[in-house]
């Protein structure tokens, strides 16, 4: 017995000995930690996203500047246009893009009506409406204007093509001795040079008699459909006013637009997107809370009504009014209701404060035959079972108000009917849609996967628009 044991305690011995070696060699040989991968390298660029370019609108000349720059490059005068052949320029005539008088203008096309400005080089036809030219996006870092490369269903792609530009230098210098002979030999591997998508929404035609006072339709003759997707995304998305929109693409996009517009672009919007938010299939769960607040109307009180998935946060029914009367609370519960495919009844939790409209609410559903209990949360301390039970429902609802209210004080009060119910609609199919929830992770309430395989947030926003525009669509063709 005792040779038994003392054979098992030196055959331990050795495995432990055994286990110590191998603790070394792995300490020699594998490191603990290992380095993490370059994601700055160009291998991974096309992983990336680079940032916006600049948007320039066409350059607007002046023939009085032109006259002076000449003046000054070459040291003389330019000298005016002598009409040689048999068709003078009438006088009335004058360059319509720098503004040259007809005497820096000659014919050049043998009297066929085009004629030519000799100080910016333009050619125009007085008997033909020219196209007004479209803004240019530019590279970021040399300033050179994006080359259209490919065309696909959701998007364009711009590229930068200048060889001098800094960031296809510096992604250049970036690849190693292998990835540059990598590079020589299939270039399509890489992306060295910047590249902007920009995403495009077939917007279809709009009927006007349709949607709010004020609005547009949406085939942009000034503007592109971008920069309607940057107007929601700071107007919306970072809570800016409309003249703070304006101002924000002026200075950051260089685009010239006025307040009037980011107003129209915003009620043409939620006109659309309204559809989508209604009535897309959220699956509510039991548990719904409910509570209004107040905005101010050219400073008379006004009532925005919610309704919420309490579990899921979703804003499920929402609703607009100037008086705090039962019936617009019912017509935010029936928005609300309309989300579930079957009724719960009795097993609904309806979560909402003291206020008499509910309970009246409650009423009329019942003659409507749908039955539901509600629990009133009274208070602010929790002085009875039933508040102690159910106020973290109540605190969920507030807090939404509170968010709602962050994006409604820049607005100083709105000036319309429109205005608020505009304001509204846009801020709920944000929060439910696009606003990133630490609830989700930091990802948005409802995963669309149209919108996943979007990057930008202009982008989000067009694809938005585009899919309620179809919903509407299809609707009409039943």
């Amino acid at each position: 017995m005792n040779s038994i044991i003392s054979v098992l305690v030196a055959y331990n011995q050795f495995l432990i000995s055994q286990i110590n070696l191998l603790l070394i060699i792995i300490a020699k040989n594998i490191p603990l930690r290992f380095p993490k991968y370059d994601i700055t390298s160009p291998k991974y660029n096309k992983f990336s996203i680079d940032k916006l370019p600049v948007i320039m609108e066409p350059v607007k000349l002046e023939y009085k500047v032109l006259l002076k720059k000449y003046k000054a490059d070459r040291g003389k005068s330019l000298k005016p246009v002598k009409s040689i052949g048999g068709n003078p320029v009438p006088s009335d005539i004058c360059c319509e893009r720098c503004g040259a008088p007809h005497i820096y203008l000659y014919d050049n096309d043998g009297g066929r009506g085009q004629f030519r400005c000799k100080l910016c080089g333009f050619r125009f036809n007085p008997k033909r409406k020219h196209a007004k030219q479209p803004i240019t996006f530019h590279c970021p870092y040399c300033n050179a204007q994006l080359t259209k490369r490919i065309v696909r269903t959701e998007f364009i792609v711009h590229k930068c093509v200048s060889k001098k530009c800094p960031f296809y230098l510096d992604s250049l210098k970036k690849l190693s001795p292998g990835d540059l002979a990598e590079y020589q030999e299939e270039k399509s591997k890489f992306k060295l040079h910047y590249i902007y998508r920009e995403f495009t929404t077939d917007f279809f035609k709009v009927d006007l008699d349709s949607m709010p006072k004020g609005s547009v339709n949406l085939r942009f003759r000034s503007f592109s459909p971008h920069v309607m997707g940057l107007c929601l995304t700071y107007h919306v998305n970072l809570s800016l006013s409309t003249r703070a929109t304006a101002r924000a693409l002026w200075e950051v996009h260089q685009v010239k637009i006025s307040h009037v517009m980011v107003s129209k672009y915003a009620r043409s919007a939620a006109a659309i997107v309204k559809y989508f938010v209604d009535n897309y299939d959220y699956k509510p769960t039991n548990y719904l809370a409910a509570d209004e607040t107040y905005v101010k109307k050219k400073g008379i009180a006004q009532y925005v009504w919610f309704v919420m998935d309490a579990l899921k946060k979703s804003i499920l029914g929402y609703e607009v009014s100037d008086t705090r009367s039962t019936g617009h609370c019912i017509l935010a519960m029936r928005r609300a209701f309309s989300k579930f495919k079957d009724f719960p009844g009795k097993a609904l939790k309806f979560v909402v404060d003291g206020f008499t409209a509910y309970p009246l609410a409650q009423q009329q559903f019942a003659l409507e035959n749908k039955e539901f209990d509600i629990t009133q949360v009274i208070g602010l301390t929790n002085d009875d079972p039933v508040s102690t039970e159910f106020r973290w429902l109540k605190q969920i609802i507030e807090r939404l108000n509170r968010t709602f209210k962050f994006s409604y004080r820049v607005t100083n009060g709105y000036g319309s009917d429109e205005g608020s119910n505009t304001h509204v609609t846009l801020f709920v199919a944000y929060y439910n849609f696009l606003r990133p929830h630490t609830y989700s992770y930091w990802a948005p309430l409802n995963s669309i996967p149209e919108l996943e395989s979007i990057s930008t947030m202009p982008g989000k926003w067009q694809k938005l628009i585009e899919l309620s525009q179809k919903q509407i669509l299809a609707k009409q063709t039943i």
